[in-house]
């Protein structure tokens, strides 16, 4: 249910509205996408590949606000479930992937504004990602008889992803699951294999058109948010069984709402990741994400645990 507020001039609702407003943006801005920590990004898989993951995980957290404002206390708990489908396809001679992400959560805010208690909760779908992968350097598209062959050793590759805005919105409501707006995000990456070790590096930003329906009819716009990340991934046995460790930065995404800036976001997280092979074809892969470092945003603890059914390839 949305926040309600008691009559006020128009002078102290405008304020009002972008306060409020600004508690909206520390609760979803940046995007989930931009906080990925996500191992393996680069690893080549035969041509004709399918992935089908079923994710289900576990954010709570403090908000972390501007000292200035109204609102303390600020927490959240989100119950989410999501479903990705991905295949590996040959894009001009190069390995590549193409993926849909569709994302759905259930969840309750709650702080306190002003000196008086406010809690909502959401249940519904978030915006779809669609992600383009393409390694171009060490990774050549192969069946499945050249793949067991192939070595990898040096990978450089890119990617983009486009949130496209089709998840739950009502602008009437403080808190949405979707953000009405479309996002775009490129990345470059690299990954050397050393023995057993993978090391991996990422850069990556993200693009924001602007929503002209914000919480009480005003139009946010907001900067680009820049990220980068390493991980470090270690074979038990081979593809089926291996533990990674990441860290990731991120920066940026300052919001202007009626052609007010606000502040930008700021967080270190770390991650560790185990993924742990079932039958042929079938895997899980244990999540834990730990916001380290929160000068302003979502300060969560995330825990997830991913099913991935593998089958396909081009013989």
């Amino acid at each position: 249910m949305p926040i309600e507020t008691p009559r006020l001039s128009n002078r102290a609702l405008t304020g009002r509205l972008a306060v409020i407003s600004l508690f909206a943006l520390m609760l979803f801005a940046p995007p989930a996408a931009a906080q990925e920590l996500e191992p393996r990004a680069l690893v080549n898989a035969p041509v004709g590949m399918n992935f089908l993951v079923v994710s289900a995980g576990y954010l709570s957290g403090n908000l972390l606000l501007e000292p200035s404002l109204p609102i303390e206390d600020g927490k959240a708990r989100l119950g989410t479930l999501g479903l990705a489908y991905l295949r590996s396809i040959d894009f001009f001679g190069m390995a590549g992937r193409v993926g849909l992400a569709i994302p759905s959560a259930t969840g309750s805010w709650e702080a306190n504004f002003a000196g008086n208690d406010t809690s909502t909760a959401r249940t519904g779908f978030g915006d779809p990602i669609l992600k383009l992968y393409v390694n171009f350097i060490g990774s050549p598209a192969l069946t499945m008889s050249e793949f067991r062959s192939y070595r990898q050793s040096t990978v450089v590759g890119a990617s983009l992803g486009v949130t496209a805005p089709l998840g739950q919105y009502f602008p009437e409501r403080l808190i949405n699951l979707g953000a009405n707006r479309w996002s775009f995000a490129p990345r470059l990456g690299a990954s050397q294999v050393l023995g057993r070790w993978m090391l991996e590096g990422y850069a990556s930003a993200t693009f924001y058109t602007t929503n002209s329906d914000f919480y009480g009819g005003q139009t946010l716009e907001q900067d680009p948010f820049y990220d980068v990340q390493a991980h470090a991934i270690y074979g038990i046995r081979g593809a089926d069984l291996w533990v990674a460790g990441s860290v990731g930065y991120g920066s940026g995404g300052r919001s202007t709402i009626e052609g007010v800036p606000k502040s930008r976001i700021e967080n270190v997280r770390i991650s560790g990741v185990l993924r742990l092979p079932l039958a042929r074809g079938h895997g899980l892969k244990l999540v834990y994400i730990n916001g380290l470092k929160t000068a302003l945003g979502s300060d969560f603890d995330t825990f997830q645990l991913a099913y991935q059914y593998t089958w396909g390839g081009k013989r």
